[in-house]
């Protein structure tokens, strides 16, 4: 099972990702770092677990407001042997062809931010490519030809349920089991409630591929053993 930790930055720091709420985001608060600077924080997250992928969001360019480019550069350079998938907004292919070229990084598409399935079925074929299949409570976040469509899906695909980040609630293993039954050739991946080694079990039974993991990193509650288990 592929656990992936997650950092969510917002003006150059790590921020505290809370049900979706971005406006109300604060800089992280972390016993695993002594600030929010994205390569101390990424630095305390490596010292639980030798972790392959980081996931990081770039909430400033998901809004349109800037970017968080330069703290990007910054993490591969520091860390050159973790993969890095950012969620940086990218809706068009030519933005997206260049990111591919010159990022040196994983590519994950947001259904949040996608017009249609066009961008998702042009890079399916593509590794570095993800996609992020956003939910706000029930309602999908994305144009519905997208969840509509698994063949235009690429290989890898997170399942992302907003209103449960950060709240410690467990994940949404209903809606994570039925997109898998209709992806089957999909690896699913899922985002948001996790708590705990427990959690990431009941999800590796179910069939899911990996999973998204930041608060209980940070509170403590999932420990380098618990993964070194799910991972043998």
């Amino acid at each position: 099972m592929d656990i992936i930790p997650v950092i969510d930055l917002k003006g150059g720091a790590v921020v505290h990702a809370r049900r979706g709420e971005r406006a109300r985001y604060a800089p992280i608060v972390t016993p695993l770092a002594a600030g929010s600077d994205p390569l101390d924080v990424a630095r305390g997250m490596l010292a639980v677990s030798p972790f392959a992928a980081l996931y990081i969001a770039d909430l400033d360019a998901i809004a349109g407001t800037g970017d968080n480019r330069a703290a990007v550069t910054r993490l591969r350079a520091a860390f050159p042997g973790l993969k890095l998938w950012v969620d940086n907004g990218i809706a068009d292919a030519e933005r997206a062809t260049a990111w591919l070229a010159e990022a040196a990084a994983g590519l994950v598409l947001g259904s949040e931010t996608q017009r249609d399935c066009a961008l998702s079925r042009r890079f399916a074929d593509d590794p570095r490519v993800m996609l992020s299949l956003d939910f706000r409570d029930e309602i999908f976040s994305g144009p519905p030809g997208l969840l509509a469509t698994p063949v235009a899906w690429p290989r890898r695909v997170i399942v992302m349920t907003l209103a449960r980040v950060g709240s410690g609630i467990g994940p949404d293993l209903a809606r994570l089991v039925a997109i898998r039954a209709a992806a089957p050739d999909k690896a699913i991946y899922a985002a948001g409630g996790i708590r705990d080694g427990q959690d990431l079990a009941d999800l590796k039974q179910a069939g899911i591929a990996g999973a998204l993991v930041a608060s209980c990193l940070h509170d403590g509650r999932l420990r380098g053993a618990d993964i070194a288990r799910l991972q043998s």
